[in-house]
């Protein structure tokens, strides 16, 4: 699996591409539509699907647009269907969008298995940040796509409508207890890491280890 990052948008969200063989998954297509396409068609890859870790509007924002040019259905956290259709409402701050809200195609919330794009995913529910987030783990290849749950150094805020930060620190003890150390974790926000990095270096993960 190649994984490429597109950081996106004002706030600097990281929108991900997975591929294989021709075929790929397009992970929170945040902003900047006509970016993601021309990366899309640098690589010369067919998107299966379009999966969502969480409806932040930051993660979002170029979602009605992909799936318009790439026909792949969405997949979208069952808990946050509503925010997806209806996308402006749950923007927090002014100045952001507007962004075209859109009905997600498919639902997800936590342990399914899905076959997309010669992938198996695993799909895990890790709220906190929000209230459906989900992250997929794709075991064969070692990576964890994360969303805002963790992040290199740091971890999710929980400030905002649905966040709290206990569900988010049992949703992260489950991922280091359930997942190898060496998994690569793709986060929505700054750089790569991987479990074990932040096991032993993350200052939010000392009271669990």
């Amino acid at each position: 699996m190649q994984a490429h990052c597109l950081t996106v948008g004002p706030v600097q969200e990281n929108c991900w591409i997975a591929e294989r063989d021709g075929r790929a998954l397009l992970i929170d297509p945040g902003e900047e539509s006509g970016r993601i396409e021309a990366e899309l068609a640098a690589l010369d890859v067919t998107v299966d699907a379009i999966l969502l870790t969480h409806t932040h509007f930051d993660h979002v924002g170029a979602v009605a647009p992909m799936a318009r040019a790439t026909g792949a259905p969405v997949y979208c956290p069952k808990l946050e269907v509503p925010v997806l259709a209806d996308i402006m409402r749950f923007v927090p701050w002014p100045g952001f969008g507007p962004y075209e809200s859109y009905d997600a195609d498919e639902v997800v919330e936590g342990g399914e298995r899905l076959a997309l794009a010669g992938f198996d995913i695993d799909v895990l529910f890790v709220p906190g940040h929000s209230p459906g987030h989900v992250a997929y783990s794709i075991r064969d290849e070692g990576a964890l796509f994360s969303g805002d749950v963790l992040f290199k150094g740091s971890i999710g805020r929980t400030d905002l409508p649905g966040g709290d930060m206990g569900t988010l620190m049992r949703s992260i003890a489950t991922l280091l207890e359930t997942l190898p150390e060496d998994t690569r974790v793709l986060p929505g926000h700054m750089g790569e890491t991987t479990l074990r990095a932040e096991r032993r270096t993350n200052p939010f993960l000392q009271a669990l280890v």
